[in-house]
């Protein structure tokens, strides 16, 4: 699908200009500007949401979640946003749960969560101050001692880029239109019970918060019956340029290459094997990972987002026919640091095999991605050529393989 409206060619000159912090801070400004003409200042009005006698917050920040979130799929749906591109913050499970409890027993004593104490401080309020310094405390605090629960902080509950229409398995479109719904019903039932708590008289509610709940709704269908590109079609967007980096040989690694990266205890490697189970039962490289092409797609867009900075992704195929393929899927989702093994298996083998007299080419040359080595035993990853010695082999190649950098575990919070 190709975007309605580019952007990528506005988007990239903006990201190198010294001037884009300026954006930066007009956005930081005008966020908490309307912050603060919501009363999030205002640790009483903040407070009041936990007593159902005022929900400004929640009505507030629901409207931004699902704002945001009928602009981002409708963006993506229509070819001007690869969604994969956007951060989502890693799901740790169990220390989000711990964090969401101290942060939420804090704001219902302190009446602020630390956003909304920075635009309380900002207009010199006390209180907003007091919080605001406080936070400064724990941030303190949580650095002296996070070495004693580092493991558990770190992969208790950990899931990587994780989301509804990954965990259920629906199209995104769904996932906006249920959210949406359940937005539009919390702003009701958040009325009612300011009614009934607050006192307060629905009558004097602005009538215009009937057509924006309309609008909403309509962003929300209009999401569902648009869908999301498929992986296919973010290749053909991508595929000028990318055929071109195939053609140039830049990202077939050479065998020794790859076993030079084996050794490197800097870099996190990943090898995914893309060919067939007998196959890779015969003979695979030591650590390689078996994946169905088929499954490729569903995990690219999980480790698009989840990818470390020092991690390399390898394909390996017979040849190298198939890895290419799988390689053009693992791109379309914006997977970093892709790169094929040269030559695939049969190139492994003509050269770390050679000593191996068990395994032989075979009789007939193969045509297309097949094996062209018979082995007498399925012994997987146990023959001596699977893990050769990377400090007995000195090959001569050209590198290819380059680290690039993507943000890692980021922090989140409200306000």
């Amino acid at each position: 699908m190709q975007p309605i409206f580019p952007l990528e060619p506005f988007l990239q000159p903006l990201a190198a200009n010294p001037w884009t912090y300026l954006v930066f801070a007009a956005i930081g400004f005008f966020f908490g500007f309307a912050l603060e003409i919501s009363g999030f200042g205002n640790s009483k009005k903040l407070a009041a949401q936990f007593y159902f006698k005022d929900l400004t917050v929640l009505k507030v920040m629901f409207t931004a979640i699902v704002t945001a979130m009928v602009l981002i799929f409708l963006s993506a749906g229509i070819g001007i946003l690869d969604f994969s591109k956007v951060w989502v913050n890693h799901t740790y499970l169990w220390p989000g749960i711990v964090g969401g409890l101290i942060m939420g027993v804090g704001f219902i004593v302190g009446g602020f969560c630390p956003g909304t104490s920075l635009v309380s401080a900002s207009t010199l309020k006390l209180d907003g101050i007091a919080f605001a310094l406080g936070t400064l405390v724990g941030v303190w605090a949580f650095g002296e001692t996070v070495d004693w629960y580092w493991e558990w902080w770190n992969t208790s509950g950990f899931y990587g880029r994780l989301t509804w229409m990954d965990l259920l398995n629906v199209p995104a479109g769904w996932v906006v239109v249920v959210v949406v719904l359940m937005a539009l019903f919390m702003f009701w039932g958040g009325e009612k019970l300011e009614a009934i708590f607050g006192k307060r008289d629905l009558k004097l509610e602005p009538s215009t918060r009937k057509y924006a709940a309309g609008a909403l709704l309509i962003g929300a269908v209009v999401v569902l019956l648009l869908g999301q590109p498929d992986n296919a079609q973010k290749w053909a967007k991508l595929a000028p340029a990318k055929e071109e980096i195939l053609s140039a040989r830049s990202v077939q690694v050479h065998p020794g290459e790859l076993l030079a990266t084996m050794a490197d205890d800097r870099i996190r490697l990943v090898m995914f094997d893309v060919r067939p189970e007998n196959e890779f039962n015969l003979f695979h490289v030591d650590g390689a990972l078996r994946v169905n092409m088929d499954d490729l797609a569903r995990l690219s867009k999980t480790l698009a987002g989840s990818t470390a900075n020092n991690t390399v992704y390898v394909l390996i195929s017979n040849n190298e026919q198939i890895a290419t393929e799988a390689w053009k899927v693992m791109v379309a989702e914006s997977v970093p640091s892709v790169y094929i093994l040269e030559g695939g298996i049969n190139n492994w083998l003509s050269i770390f095999a050679a000593n191996e007299p068990e395994i032989q080419p075979t009789p007939t040359p193969p045509s297309g991605d097949q094996l062209a080595y018979q082995f007498p035993a399925a012994l997987g990853a146990r023959f001596e050529a699977a893990a050769p010695d990377p400090y007995e082999w000195k090959l001569e190649y050209t590198p290819k393989i380059v680290l690039q950098t993507k943000r890692d575990k980021s922090g989140g919070g409200c306000g």
